[in-house]
């Protein structure tokens, strides 16, 4: 559980201790830089522990595992269920320990019960597009190589969201790739929530279910091409 976590704690330190600066300058309009940057934060750290499970899938079809597995369950799909279920459990425990040292450090949490619960939620929704992408990836390839057409596309993902401003202060191509990003919403949606100010929710959940819907359908193609592969 704990590797997933390790490069978003890092950042986490990193942009608060050397760009909290960056709350105090005119034009902000968050509350705290320290929430601002933790929703995605959070976010990396589901996604991040998303992709580490699908990692799981790869070493099991490069050991032998994958194959005997399916030999067994008549129903393929049951075998991604079976590593889902390690997924959302890590996903949580992951969660909660990011939660637990960022309000270790004082950070204020304006949002009611409700929408601490809804970030939660799109957190754990982002979770699982990216175990179902990298899940599709792993029984495509079912080697190594894998890890990177998961990890590559997530970091380039993350970093054209609007990481340490407002997307109004954003210009030039960033400011193009955080518009049509679709973690984009997700983030904005859930600094409101941080913020107790929800914006955007609908759309929010309608990308995350749409992902998860998306790679579901990938996932599910993924495990045909795995069975004819034998």
């Amino acid at each position: 559980m704990l590797p997933p976590l390790l490069v978003p704690l890092f950042f986490f330190a990193a942009f608060k201790g050397a760009l909290s600066g960056v709350g105090d300058s005119e034009g902000f309009g968050y509350y705290d830089f320290t929430a601002f940057v933790f929703v995605l934060i959070l976010f990396m750290a589901a996604m991040f522990v998303g992709a580490f499970t699908s990692f799981d899938i790869v070493d099991a079809y490069e050991g032998g595992l994958g194959r005997r597995l399916m030999a067994g369950a008549p129903r393929r799909m049951a075998i991604v269920f079976g590593f889902m279920i390690v997924d959302v459990g890590r996903c949580l425990l992951g969660m909660a320990l990011v939660w637990g040292v960022v309000l270790a450090t004082g950070m204020d949490v304006r949002g009611g019960v409700l929408d601490i619960v809804a970030l939660n939620g799109m957190a754990l929704l982002l979770n699982l597009a990216i175990f179902l992408y990298g899940t599709g990836l792993a029984l495509r390839f079912q080697s190594a190589g894998a890890a990177t057409l998961v990890l590559i596309p997530l970091i380039i993902l993350v970093f054209l969201t609007p990481i340490f401003t407002p997307r109004d202060q954003l210009s030039g191509l960033v400011e193009k790739a955080a518009s049509v990003n679709p973690l984009t919403a997700a983030v904005e949606s859930g600094r409101g929530f941080m913020a107790d100010d929800p914006i955007s929710v609908a759309l929010a959940f309608g990308v995350c279910v749409g992902l998860v819907a998306l790679f579901s359908v990938w996932c599910v193609l993924g495990m045909r091409k795995a069975e004819q592969a034998g």
